[in-house]
């Protein structure tokens, strides 16, 4: 129990507190982000659909930490996101979350299991360690057969795939998608929402996926519609 004398269990995980975005450019003002509020708890599977412009990648660059809210409150078990120092913000995007784009972002010199191992890598784990834990992530989800390939040598869903094993190797609470299957033909697209759905559900992953398509969307638990920087709908 916490001091409040909440259990920590059903304490959510990530808050959004009237939270918004205001850019400035010569003069002119635009709301991108308008009072946004809703909660996120541990192992939740949560869809944000809504036109383009809606604000739906600015408020996950919020959630993660890329960007930061012009008002309002981000709070993660509690603590205040954007009151910690920018070393605290990137110890916490490296230890908590995972990022997957709609572009994979792989490095094109090194193969699927160079690519997988990277962020461990940068964390300070020994070689050995991140190829291990690399290895067991792609061989879960299908790629044991192609280690060893450069990204040119895959096809586009097993390069987000790849994508998908690098987000995951640090075993991050929170996975962070912006579009994942956006650039994917339909067949791709639903084997690698099938991968994220398990992770989810098999793993107890939270996941929050921005997405066009309402049919991925609906199989997710929850889904929050943004038209306008507004929440119209949860």
């Amino acid at each position: 129990m916490n001091s409040a004398g909440v259990s920590e269990s059903n304490a959510p995980l990530l808050q959004v507190l009237d939270v918004c975005k205001v850019y400035e450019h010569n003069g002119s003002r635009t709301e991108v982000l308008r009072n946004i509020r809703f909660d996120v708890f541990q192992g939740d599977g949560l869809a944000i659909i809504g036109p383009s412009g809606a604000g739906k990648t600015t408020l996950l660059n919020i959630l993660g930490t890329l960007d930061r809210p012009t008002q309002g409150t981000v709070l993660y078990r509690g603590i205040d996101l954007f009151s910690r120092s920018h070393r605290e913000w990137a110890a916490f995007r490296n230890q908590k979350l995972g990022f997957v784009f709609q572009c994979h972002h792989l490095l094109p010199e090194f193969t699927a299991l160079e690519n997988t191992m990277m962020p461990a890598l940068i964390a300070g784990h020994s070689r050995q360690q991140a190829t291990q834990r690399a290895r067991v992530l792609l061989e879960r989800i299908g790629l044991g057969h192609r280690l060893h390939h450069l990204q040119g040598e895959l096809s586009g869903g097993e390069q987000q795939r790849v994508a998908v094993a690098r987000a995951l190797i640090m075993e991050p609470e929170i996975l962070l998608a912006d579009e994942p299957t956006g650039n994917l033909d339909s067949q791709t697209g639903s084997q690698v929402f099938d991968l994220l759905l398990e992770m989810n559900r098999k793993h107890h992953l939270t996941l929050i996926v921005v997405t066009h398509n309402e049919t991925f969307a609906r199989r997710m638990q929850r889904v929050i519609t943004l038209i306008d920087g507004k929440i119209i709908d949860q």
